[in-house]
């Protein structure tokens, strides 16, 4: 019998973990794909091709010219446009297709979150509530908060943006999480922050801001998660292993 060939769409922590398991299964050949979006990314183990793959034709073709078996979506639960990609050429080329995405924050007694679709829609609630605002929302929509002139943020995020790219006024802070709950409380005294934007991204690294945000009892703009596709999902690596281990048992 041959071997099993594992495609994992990654840049996630959930991914590397994954392909650390993945190797460990006799008969599994694991080949991770990167976006290319983040500088310094964590490499996962085993095989890894970096870049996009042309949409979902160029997928399609991929996962037949690579002789793809299995397809796990780990990507970020706010790449929509790769998961769509991802079910489409899956279900083309008539593969196994799973996605695994962390579970989603939930609001807590004693948060107040203000939940939005978009960043078009924060930035509208932070022009409603807010003057200094903590941004933690990556570097690629920042230019929707750019016509708040009259606000200051702090920026957080792994890369700085790309040159040209509209931002608001304020400080520009370069750092990757885990973060502590002691560290970003004292960071939103030391910045006089009085509201926090969001992604819920989920997972335990970045959630201290949440935590922070509570024990100050500062609103969180949270923006919710895109429309994803309706395919086969879990929550954990660990769930995602038992779904590999259905398949390598069969032929």
């Amino acid at each position: 019998m041959g071997m099993t060939r594992l495609l994992i769409l990654g840049g996630t922590g959930e991914a590397a973990a994954l392909a650390t398991a993945a190797q460990a299964l006799p008969g599994f050949e694991v080949i991770s794909s990167l976006a290319g979006r983040t500088q310094h990314p964590t490499q996962p183990q085993g095989t890894v091709r970096v870049g996009g793959f042309g949409g979902i034709e160029g997928l399609t073709a991929y996962l037949q010219q690579a002789q793809i078996h299995l397809l796990v979506d780990a990507t970020h639960p706010f790449a929509a446009q790769i998961s769509w990609h991802a079910a489409a050429a899956a279900q083309a080329v008539g593969i196994p297709h799973l996605r695994l995405v962390r579970p989603a924050w939930q609001p807590h007694s004693g948060d107040l979150w203000f939940n939005v679709a978009t960043h078009q829609d924060a930035a509208a609630v932070v022009r409603a509530i807010a003057q200094r605002v903590f941004l933690t929302i990556g570097r690629q929509e920042l230019a929707a908060y750019a016509g708040l002139g009259d606000r200051w943020f702090l920026m957080r995020m792994i890369d700085p943006p790309t040159a040209h790219t509209p931002i608001p006024p304020g400080v520009l802070v370069l750092e990757r999480g885990p973060f502590t709950l002691a560290a970003e409380t004292q960071l939103m005294r030391q910045h006089q922050i009085d509201a926090v934007v969001s992604k819920n991204s989920g997972g335990p690294a970045t959630y201290a801001k949440v935590q922070a945000a509570r024990a100050l009892q500062l609103p969180v703009i949270m923006v919710q998660r895109p429309p994803m596709p309706d395919v086969s999902q879990v929550g954990t690596v660990e769930a995602a292993m038992d779904w590999l281990g259905c398949w390598a048992k069969l032929p």
